[in-house]
């Protein structure tokens, strides 16, 4: 038995869907373990392309059993049209779980996001949700399943909630009966997937079974360890399994962080290895016109671009106790003369250099410029290569300087958006956990 934690080492949009979709074959199990209907994750592979947003990604496969676990938030309408359009692509859903703890997006949540976004949100109602559940007045899954629990939820909540609709915000307010009937009727629809997803991973751990937990967003936008306040309002990073998920730190064999190639990033905050959006070498990153361009999969907008931060994924190679890393879109570096590498940042008050932050948030990371290291391209073809030997010797050679500057191995390379498009270098489930002594990552 291997319990592996897949997280982003960035800020989100690293590849961690394809990730999840290849180490899947080898896991019983996959655990979606917090954030919402913001996260978009896409997977590519000979059945066609999938884009899935609270489905775990390892849905593609009949015979695991996938959960959407309790420190998610769930938009039931949104997760109900994506378990439709996953039925017209005959994808099977026998094995689908959601936890009857997780949290549920309210109408009125997304409308207070839109009215009060200040950071790039989504607009989905992620941040609200999590708020109303901090607070005590939120509202979860086994709620839509009994009427008289929500019934009595809505008569307690549904008053303030109007009340801050109209006085503050100026927006419609909502009718207690009629939200109350969608709302069960969306429970009567979600009833044959709810589970006690608590005791099914326990017995899964007690029978020996691989499990696989996949985080949304990435470590630069948790709540508590990212560029805040431009974070999401959960916790991405790889601790964050434990709780999303609701299994203790000693059910954690394997940390396995997701970096892409170069930086990228979606909506406000500071991003200091960032190339002006007109920059020849930016346009190259976000390979405009093609159909794996950088924007974002469930914003629609066009992703912000740098080069590969290394002060920001040693941060988060810390943060997580990364065991190895996978490094994603290599291949869109194949047209480069010359690559760089965000080394170390200069303090632009102090001109200090910072090697190793502190912590990441907005208000230091905004007074810092990167040192760059020039790294000499390979300028030749890695696209949908499957051996470390089909790679040019400069393209390992970047890897490896990845590697060293991160100190953590890396575990799988990625060369194209499909499935098979990937360099195992470490098989992570051949990960042993023994009783008393934890072995190391097998050669």
């Amino acid at each position: 038995m291997v319990s592996i934690v897949i997280s982003g080492g960035q800020w989100g949009d690293e590849g961690k869907a394809k990730i999840t979709d290849l180490l899947s074959e080898q896991a019983e199990y996959i655990v979606r373990y917090q954030g919402g209907a913001n996260a978009g994750h896409t997977v590519s592979c000979q059945a066609g392309l999938f884009k899935f947003h609270l489905i775990p990604s390892g849905i593609l496969f009949s015979d695991k059993i996938c959960i959407i676990g309790p420190g998610t938030v769930i938009e039931p309408s949104f997760l109900l049209k994506e378990i439709e359009n996953l039925k017209k692509q005959n994808i099977s859903l026998k094995g689908l779980r959601i936890s009857q703890l997780a949290h549920i997006t309210m109408p009125w949540h997304s409308a207070l996001d839109k009215a009060t976004d200040t950071v790039g949100s989504t607009g989905r109602g992620i941040g609200p949700t999590y708020t109303d559940k901090a607070k005590r007045a939120g509202i979860q899954v086994k709620d839509l399943l009994q009427e008289s629990s929500l019934r009595a939820k809505l008569e307690k909540i549904l008053p303030k909630q109007n009340q801050t609709l109209r006085q503050i915000h100026g927006l419609p307010e909502y009718k207690l009966e009629e939200v109350c009937q969608e709302y069960l009727n969306f429970g009567q629809q979600l009833q044959p997937f709810v589970s006690d997803t608590l005791n099914e991973l326990f017995e899964a751990r007690k029978s020996g079974k691989n499990i696989l937990y996949e985080g949304a967003q990435g470590t630069l936008l948790d709540i508590t360890f990212g560029t805040y306040p431009f974070v999401t309002s959960s916790n991405p990073v790889a601790g964050g399994a434990c709780i999303g998920a609701g299994v203790g730190p000693t059910a954690i064999d394997y940390s396995l962080g997701i970096f892409k190639a170069f930086s990228t990033r979606v909506g406000d905050g500071p991003f200091p290895s960032e190339i002006h959006f007109e920059d020849e070498n930016a346009v190259k990153l976000r390979q405009d016109g093609t159909q794996w361009a950088e924007f974002g999969t469930t914003t629609g907008r066009m992703r912000r671009v740098g080069w590969f931060d290394a002060v920001l994924a040693r941060y988060a190679v810390r943060v997580n106790s990364f065991s190895g890393i996978a490094i994603t879109k290599i291949d869109t570096l194949d047209a480069f003369d010359e690559i760089y590498v965000c080394v170390a940042y200069r303090h632009k008050l102090t001109n200090e250099i910072i090697q190793n932050l502190p912590h990441a948030s907005a208000d230091l990371l905004s007074q810092c410029e990167p040192i760059l290291q020039s790294l000499e391209g390979w300028k030749s073809n890695t696209h949908k290569a499957t051996n470390l030997k089909d790679l040019p010797p400069l393209a390992r050679k970047y890897l490896d300087f990845l590697s060293n500057s991160l100190e953590v191995p890396i575990s799988i390379v990625s060369t194209g958006p499909d499935r098979e498009h990937s360099i195992i270098l470490k098989e992570v489930f051949c990960y042993s956990n023994p009783p008393l002594k934890r072995s190391r990552i097998c050669e």
